[in-house]
């Protein structure tokens, strides 16, 4: 059985309620991420940074741990540290979400567009809305800055003159008005999350699913990743997603990334997966879970 793959059941909390971990204050993306999947049924757990959250799923604080692996416009970009832990601390992603990321530009009640005189913008947001930011207020200092920490700051403190680039739920959650909503270039802006937990789940038989793992290779020669990834290809399962990472302390060393599309039950996956284990110098199995519709 490759490493990391599992049939145990997860094991039950003892709260009615599940408590999942995302990094950032309330009206994040990632606790939109959350929301999207639960409802109410979920309390979202804010934490100062990734390493925190990390900690948190693996000491049993929390029972999930939401994490953001991808944008469509950014890649994996500030995110790779996500993909390590899933790989090396056996964690198990056991779901998945996308979310449409839609930038506003907020500040307190009563604001115009042309009373700005700063703006505070994560450093994502600035890339992702620089002509509208050019366009609506050209004079304005940008600041570095969080999405819904900076909402919340400014909440606190009153500030005039000064708006923030963050969330809906965002400026619902502080209180303050949305100025322009859209600020983002590039309409097509989504990032994946995927939910992290200490045991896997197993889909029921059927569901249409994605599986992700992780493999590192040892010099084997020429067409070693051809020969790896070909034992998808000869069952005819579709890859979704592959990317390399470098190995911390091994030069020139990668570990390779991959997402496959399949059926759960499919025994074709797991006669790969025990193909792939005997070709390749580590595989971690990080879970199978639903796939988002469209995704």
């Amino acid at each position: 059985m490759p490493k990391g793959q599992s049939t145990k059941s997860p094991a039950k909390s003892d709260r009615k309620r599940l408590r999942i971990a995302y990094e950032g204050q309330p009206g994040a993306y990632s606790e939109m991420a959350i929301r999207q999947l639960y409802g109410k049924k979920a309390d979202a757990v804010g934490m100062s940074d990734f390493p925190t959250v990390h900690q948190a799923l693996r000491s049993g604080e929390v029972d999930l741990a939401a994490l953001p692996v991808e944008n469509t416009l950014a890649g994996t970009a500030n995110l790779h540290d996500n993909w390590d832990v899933l790989a090396q601390e056996g964690f198990h992603a056991v779901s998945e979400t996308v979310v449409h990321v839609h930038h506003c530009l907020m500040a307190m009640p009563g604001t115009r567009i042309s009373d700005i005189k700063e703006v505070l913008v994560h450093p994502q947001p600035i890339i992702q809305c620089r002509e509208h930011l050019k366009r609506l207020v050209p004079k304005a200092t940008i600041t570095k800055g969080d999405t819904a920490a900076s909402a919340r700051q400014i909440s606190q403190s009153r500030a005039k003159g000064v708006g923030v680039i963050a969330s809906r739920l965002a400026a619902e959650t502080y209180g303050l008005e949305i100025l322009h909503e859209g600020m983002e270039d590039n309409p097509c802006n989504y990032t994946r999350f995927l939910m992290a937990a200490r045991e896997p789940v197993e889909p029921r038989k059927g569901t249409a699913c994605k599986t992700s793992l992780a493999f590192t290779l040892d010099h084997a020669g020429p067409g070693s990743l051809f020969r790896a990834l070909g034992v998808f290809a000869l069952r005819d399962i579709d890859l979704a997603r592959i990317e390399s990472r470098p190995l911390h302390g091994a030069a020139w060393r990668y570990r390779f990334f991959i997402d496959i599309r399949r059926t759960a039950g499919d025994p074709k996956v797991d006669r790969a997966l025990e193909h792939l284990s005997e070709m390749v110098a580590e595989l971690s199995v990080i879970g199978t879970y639903p796939a988002w519709p469209e995704s």
